[in-house]
């Protein structure tokens, strides 16, 4: 355990490339040269500002349902921000 610190800054935009751009935990700590346990906590740390994806009621169908339309939200964030960036470049 190395005990390095990482900035709050540099710990949201990590968390950033994750949730808004879909990119998975794996390429993110690679391409940051951090621990997937490192993101992974980041991530959590977060939860609690973000709904539960499973909720113990629901049946199978809710669940999948539910993690449907969360990664379609990505999905749809993502291309929001890359039509945004390429907008901005035109500008």
């Amino acid at each position: 355990m190395s005990g390095q610190r990482y900035a709050p800054e540099f710990k949201d935009e990590a968390v950033k490339l994750i949730i808004e751009r879909g990119y998975s935990v794996t390429d993110v700590a690679e391409r940051l040269g951090v621990s997937q346990h490192s993101i992974y906590k980041w991530l959590k740390a977060i939860q609690p500002l973000r709904p539960p994806l499973v909720n113990m009621n629901c049946s199978r169908q809710r669940k999948r349902t539910f993690a449907l339309k969360v990664s379609s939200n990505k999905l749809i964030k993502s291309q929001l921000k890359q039509t945004e960036e390429e907008r901005d470049i035109l500008k």
